[in-house]
């Protein structure tokens, strides 16, 4: 694997309270000279990142729906997704409602993200899916089940957690969830607390295919290929 091909697996992003236009130039610049697939902005940036990379090959503007607690009413969900739709959106990273999924409110939470990844699917241009399951807030068990519920949502991702809840990526909970998933067509997304090519290298080799790593790790990574 060389530098191109591993940045071409990892997520960037400016998603904090503070961060600026000035913040979103910065990692549109970083992710044009390393080639980071995605860049993911809060919803209110949307459109400027999107009109920013509208003809950067290969590099894809991302937001999020609910984030970071994935608490809000599902009307304020939808109309998130649907002004993100609006504002040119190609990967969409939805955050589970995962009180109303530790409640054992399943049909909440599933018929949630089934109403919401309808809308990307039905965009009229490809829009990536990813649900978000704050997997350092899950039991073994509700992970288990929270990976059933991913799968039947239809989405193409599912994603580790925001980056917001306490604690890191724990690579051996990574591995059961990619067992879980094998067979499905969900591929995985690790994010929160990757900051080394070891760490990055020992997910990368039992299948995970997309990061979500901060910038400064991020470059860090991809230059230890080059």
């Amino acid at each position: 694997m060389n530098a191109k091909e591993a940045a071409h697996l990892i997520d960037i992003s400016a998603v904090r309270t503070h961060h600026t236009m000035s913040d979103i130039e910065e990692i549109v610049g970083y992710a044009k000279e390393y080639q980071f697939i995605n860049v993911h902005v809060l919803p209110n940036w949307m459109k400027q990142l999107a009109e920013m990379l509208k003809d950067v090959d290969g590099v894809y503007a991302g937001g999020p729906v609910g984030f970071p607690s994935g608490a809000h009413k599902t009307q304020t969900k939808i109309l998130e997704a649907v002004g993100l739709i609006q504002d040119g959106i190609e990967e969409m990273d939805i955050v589970m409602n995962v009180g109303r999924f530790k409640n054992k409110e399943y049909d909440y939470a599933l018929n949630e993200l089934k109403q919401i990844i309808g809308l990307a699917k039905n965009a009229g241009r490809p829009i990536l899916t990813k649900v978000l399951i704050e997997l350092n807030c899950l039991t073994e068990a509700e992970a288990d089940k929270a990976c059933e519920l991913v799968v039947e949502s239809g989405a193409d991702f599912l994603k580790t957690g925001t980056g917001w809840v306490p604690g890191d990526a724990n690579i051996e909970r990574i591995r059961r969830i990619k067992k879980n998933l094998a067979g499905t067509g969900v591929k995985v997304k690790a994010a929160g607390g990757i900051r080394t090519r070891a760490e990055f290298d020992e997910l990368l080799a039992m299948g995970v295919e997309r990061f979500g790593i901060n910038t400064q790790s991020a470059i860090e990574i991809v230059k230890s290929f080059e």
